[in-house]
């Protein structure tokens, strides 16, 4: 098939196209100064020749012709046969009388045209361009003289040859031509070898990405110099491998955790669907007779289902964070919702005793009683009355003008509220840009989690402050329960994940709790971390940035 010009120059190397663009310019460049120079130093040569040829024929001619002779005849001296000038002298008429150059060959004289008076007077001062035989050009100069002692006129004709110059022009271009061609070959094997050696780390990136399409992605570029062109390809192209790379470990990261997420979903949602399986099952066959083994089987089928119902719930929870759905965003204040999460906890769990830790911002305390100035601590529980833990009391004693909020008499009367609600001196109101929905769900899980993992009847407090920057807002949970071991922090917030390998329900939920928490935060441009308690137990930690802080959500989009 036939290609045309542009096809076959796209099939031709890099290197070899700048080498001949090179080679081309060094050409081009030789051959235009090389004519210019030329025709200037050939001008110049002229010029010269010319202004002696006119100071010859203007001056005296003495020194060619005899002018003591009486013959009405010119008659040339001898000694100016060898001049390089040529002179000849012509009658009034233009017939040639005499010529110094009479003993040379007739191929060595210029031809000479018949020139009458007239002719020679209106050409005379001008260069004429005379040929001999040969072709060799001579330039020449017509001047009036007198012929005779009687005062005839005649004409003189001198002309010199060119050969000379000629000669010098062919010299010039010999030498020219050959330091033009050394030029352009030794430039060609210059451009060459700079071109490999500038191009050496391009075959270097011509390698690894060949071993990249075969499969190894820790190639590296390296070698180039990174102030360079091809240094600073080289940082830009490792750059986007160590991307490519990560994204590859990221991808096979994700599926695997697809994976073991659809393997631990399938083994959560199969043990209750078995068991409700199982009892129908039982019933169908006639298995159940008496309504009080009925009233079991239904009952263990509703719990099973409750159970099931849950599991989907955290699932459902997870997927619509992990679909990047935008969050209904507004001031919340985690004062009210740290107070709301203590209540619900204690109304599951009468046996503990919930403490609030939160900074002053009105003169009312959170239940409706006034503020007191003295420490004061109110605790509620027909069976039960505990005061502040240690850990609370530690934490005020490093805090000076400390001061309790009063629970309201009636609540403490009834029975309902096992809390004390204490403040600290801050002023700053933790006011956060979030979705309180999400946000109320994290602090439930989070407190389930703590009143799971901790003996019954220990306390939990719920901390709030700012921090000494004044950028986030911290939301401490602390249980006083065995407490997490440290090389399993990092674990417990992946789904599905538990201490406990076996999944028996008596040791906690389905390991989604923790996993949703730390979705949240991320949502809102948070973090979460837990330690250990002080005297033991685990303290998760929660930092979201405040409604005026730069870092604040503004469009959120939940992590992947």
């Amino acid at each position: 098939m036939h290609e045309s010009v542009p096809e076959r120059l796209n099939r031709v190397s890099l290197r070899t196209k700048i080498t001949g663009v090179t080679v081309l310019m060094l050409t081009l460049g030789l051959l235009v100064s090389g004519i210019g120079t030329a025709a200037m130093l050939r001008n110049y040569v002229e010029q010269q020749v010319d202004g002696r040829l006119q100071t010859v024929a203007q001056g005296d001619l003495n020194p060619f012709f005899d002018s003591d002779s009486a013959s009405t005849t010119p008659e040339v001296r001898s000694d100016a046969a060898n001049s390089n000038y040529f002179v000849a002298a012509f009658d009034g008429d233009g017939k040639l009388l005499t010529s110094n150059w009479q003993s040379k060959k007739h191929t060595e004289v210029p031809i000479i045209p018949r020139m009458s008076l007239a002719t020679a007077y209106v050409i005379r001062g001008s260069i004429q361009h005379l040929h001999d035989a040969t072709g060799t050009d001579y330039h020449a100069m017509v001047v009036p003289i007198s012929i005779s002692e009687t005062g005839a006129n005649g004409t003189a004709l001198v002309a010199i040859s060119m050969r000379e110059t000629d000669n010098i022009m062919t010299t010039y271009l010999s030498i020219f031509f050959g330091f033009g061609v050394g030029v352009v070959i030794l430039g060609g094997l210059i451009t060459r070898m700079l071109v490999t050696t500038t191009f050496a780390p391009l075959r270097e990136v011509e390698q690894t990405a060949a071993a990249i399409a075969d499969g190894d992605f820790s190639q590296r570029l390296g070698g180039a110099t990174p102030n360079t062109e091809v240094g600073r390809l080289n940082r830009s192209l490792n750059t986007m491998l160590n991307r490519i790379d990560r994204a590859f470990k990221d991808r096979a990261r994700s599926i695997e955790q697809m994976r073991r997420f659809v393997g631990d979903a399938s083994h959560e949602l199969r043990t209750p669907l078995v068991s409700v399986r199982g009892y129908a099952e039982l019933y169908r066959m006639g298995a159940l007779q008496t309504p009080e083994e009925i009233g079991q089987a239904m009952e263990r089928i509703e719990k099973e289902a409750i159970r099931m119902g849950g599991l989907v719930e955290d699932l459902l929870s997870l997927a619509r964070l992990d679909e990047a759905q935008p969050l209904a965003l507004t001031p919340v204040d985690l004062v009210p919702l740290a107070r709301d999460a203590a209540l619900d906890a204690m109304a599951s769990s009468p046996d503990r005793a919930v403490t609030v830790v939160v900074p002053p911002t009105e003169d009312t305390d959170l239940f409706g009683g006034e503020l007191t100035p003295q420490l004061t601590t109110s605790t509620v529980g027909a069976q039960n009355s505990t005061g502040p833990i240690a850990f609370a009391g530690a934490t005020l004693a490093r805090l000076r003008g400390r001061r309790y909020r009063r629970v309201d008499a009636e609540a403490v009367a009834s029975g309902t509220i096992v809390a004390s609600v204490m403040s600290t001196i801050e002023t700053q109101p933790a006011i956060v840009s979030a979705d309180e929905n999400k946000v109320r769900q994290m602090l439930t899980n989070l407190l389930g989690n703590a009143m799971r993992y901790s003996p019954s009847g220990t306390p939990i407090e719920i901390a709030v402050r700012v921090d000494a920057d004044g950028e986030r807002a911290v939301l401490s949970i602390i249980d006083h329960g065995e407490g997490i071991p440290p090389q399993i922090r990092e674990k417990i917030f992946q789904r599905f994940w538990r201490a406990d390998t076996s999944r028996a329900r008596e040791t906690g939920g389905s390991g989604l709790g923790l996993a949703i928490v730390s979705s949240i935060v991320a949502a809102h441009n948070g973090t979460v971390e837990v330690d250990e308690t002080p005297g033991g137990g685990a303290t998760f930690r929660v930092s979201l940035p405040l409604a005026s802080s730069p870092s604040a959500p503004q469009a959120i989009s939940a992590p992947a």
